[in-house]
């Protein structure tokens, strides 16, 4: 891991398909990181056991509920990079539907 991505939080977002490679990158990281990850499932049936570090918020959204993915993370993703003239704020984010990972910037 880079020290750009430890100093980081980190977003990873995906459906249930997404399971096997975020418990892979959640393995790699350390005790310290912190993070959000989010999973849309058909329904409840689909939650499941996720292992990640101490720092990490897992949330599960069940669609037959009605909660939503994009919806979730444009919530997250607002809070984590305000609009600041003093700092730049970043997140390391994994959206699985919208390709490779990469670096968001509030600035």
């Amino acid at each position: 891991m880079t020290t750009q991505l430890a100093t980081e939080r980190i977003l990873l977002a995906g459906d249930v398909a997404s399971l096997p490679e975020f418990r892979s990158f959640l393995a790699t990281l350390g005790p310290k990181a912190t993070g959000q990850v989010f999973i849309e499932v058909d329904s409840a049936d689909q939650i499941e056991t996720l292992s990640a570090p101490t720092r990490f918020s897992i949330c599960w959204l069940d669609r037959s509920r009605g909660q939503q993915l994009r919806r979730s993370v444009d919530a997250w993703l607002s809070e984590m990079l305000p609009v600041s003239g003093v700092e730049e704020h970043t997140v390391y984010a994994w959206i699985t539907a919208d390709g490779a990972a990469r670096s968001l910037s509030s600035n």
